[in-house]
């Protein structure tokens, strides 16, 4: 029997909230038909966006939202996206679909979305095709509270208050789509950027966001921190709050040539080894900037992750409209455990993306609305948000899979405590086999069961379309029992369980 142990004493750090934020670009049908359908829709909405969608990210807690992009960020010009939604400039949208973008969803109503959401707010600056004055002003239309042409402009286009920024990325994915730029190059780039983004909110900072490295690339990772931090005092240091790092659950490598729906248990095990590997990577990327960051003031932002599958039969390739089944959901749980057992350096995390591309938690078909397998992790997940992680540790969980170099452990979980309750996550990566889970507790052990819940389907492959929207939901749990003071759970194949306790 495995054992996780649980010493409720040791408090290991905060699990910021952000780490369950959200991805939104203008990409296939994410921000119009997902989230934004306009005022005048036959959807229900409020000020175009559509309600049920914005009511079910309210039900997962959503502590962030980043926009416009991704790719779309470095080929995006806010002056296009204000005003008058009739005279706005239209573009042709290169990076996803060759489709006419008609701007109608801008800046003022991404605020709106994040307001109706009551989420922060990270936004992404075009340094690829944009220059300095255009992210300056842009900081400055937004974020002024006084008298300048700007913010002038701002309240002539109906918003009299500064808007707030949270967060803002200089950049994204300049190795790549972002300008194929080299780290120096993109490091010294990045100083001349960050230095316009002016905290004209002294009471509400922004957090500057350096990109950072696609997976394995630390050579990235290693030139910019050194770039960034040469020939600068202590006190400059602080031009830097995070470095993004972007990673891709790709089972077969890129480009992805396998179903979503469609797999085997060796595609299973490829998969959810994949997804694990991001801890190696936290890790390895996490010691560069301890190089440079001993003291961890700059936080580590995955703020584009998750599942990238073929699209699905049928639809537009470059819309990346992809099904999520219980597959998912594992990445998911591994994923989101992995953040928060690393919480000292992961500060922010953006699944990608919100509705209707790659790993979405919610699809919309029209009128209809489903939550997928994730949504629903996500859901189970929320109470870690802003939690206390615990020192928690498992014995005795043996390896799964079906080919050596792709073994994943039976076992992952995470576990932390807030307002006296301790949440515990627990996956079993495995495809087939149940496991059986001995809790213990260090010092008070298990008084009350608060709450057990779990995600399971009937079959891995389970998913949720329009016709069974609710194949795969989350479910109260039985499977348990309360010992002298332990709890022994048994946790089936293939699924998620969240466990809440008293101590």
């Amino acid at each position: 029997m495995a054992r996780l142990i649980i010493n409720e004493t040791k408090k290991l750090g905060t699990i910021a909230p952000e780490i369950y934020g959200h991805f939104s670009e203008h990409l296939g049908r994410c921000i119009y038909e997902g989230i934004y359908v306009g005022e005048d829709s036959d959807i229900p909405n409020v000020n175009g966006m559509r309600k049920d969608v914005v009511n079910a990210l309210k039900e997962i807690d959503i502590p962030l939202l980043r926009w416009p992009g991704g790719c779309f960020a470095d080929e995006y010009h806010w002056r296009d996206g204000i005003g008058n939604k009739n005279e706005r400039k239209k573009m042709i949208n290169t990076n996803w679909g060759g489709v006419v973008e008609d701007n109608s969803f801008g800046t003022h109503e991404f605020m709106e979305l994040c307001r109706q959401l009551g989420c922060k707010t990270y936004i992404n600056g075009n340094v690829g095709s944009g220059s300095v004055r255009e992210m300056s002003e842009w900081i400055e239309y937004m974020t002024l509270d006084g008298t300048s042409p700007l913010s002038d402009l701002r309240k002539a286009n109906g918003h009299e208050e500064p808007f707030r920024v949270d967060y803002f990325g200089v950049g994204n994915e300049n190795w790549g789509c972002g300008g194929n730029m080299t780290p120096e190059y993109y490091g010294n780039e990045y100083r001349r950027y960050q230095t316009f983004i002016r905290q004209y909110d002294q009471d509400n900072p922004i957090m500057r966001i350096c990109c950072g490295a696609n997976s394995e690339d630390y050579y990235w990772t290693e030139d910019v921190m050194r770039t960034c931090y040469a020939h600068t005092t202590p006190e400059q240091h602080g031009f830097m709050d995070l470095l993004s790092l972007h990673y891709y659950t790709l089972p077969e490598g890129w480009l992805p040539k396998v179903s979503a729906t469609e797999f085997d248990a060796d595609l299973w095990y490829k998969t959810l080894w994949a997804a694990h590997h991001i801890e190696e990577l936290i890790v390895r990327h996490g010691a560069i900037m301890d190089k440079y960051d001993p003291e961890k003031k700059v936080g580590m932002s995955v703020d584009e992750w998750g599942t990238w599958f073929e699209v699905e039969p049928g639809t537009n390739p470059g819309f990346l409209y992809q099904q999520n089944t219980m597959r998912d959901a594992l990445v998911a749980g591994i994923s989101l455990n992995i953040f928060n057992k690393h919480c000292d350096r992961v500060k922010l995390a953006c699944i990608a993306q919100m509705v209707n591309v790659l790993q979405s938690v919610i699809l919309t078909e029209g009128e209809k609305m489903i939550k997928t397998p994730t949504w629903h992790v996500m859901y189970m997940f929320r109470h870690h948000q802003g939690a206390e992680l615990l020192d928690s540790s498992l014995t005795g969980v043996g390896t799964a899979g079906v080919k050596d170099d792709r073994m994943v452990p039976e076992l992952t979980e995470s576990v932390s405590v807030k307002d006296g309750v301790i949440t515990i996550t627990v996956n079993n990566l495995s495809f087939e086999e149940d496991r059986e889970l001995e809790i213990q507790f260090a010092d008070t052990g298990a008084r009350e069961i608060v709450e057990c819940l779990i995600l399971k389907g009937d079959d891995a492959r389970d998913k949720n379309t329009f016709d069974e929207p609710d194949k795969v939901a989350v479910k109260e749990y039985k499977g348990y029992r309360v010992d002298g003071g332990r709890i022994v759970l048994t946790v089936p194949c293939a699924s998620v369980i969240e466990l809440r306790v008293k101590g």
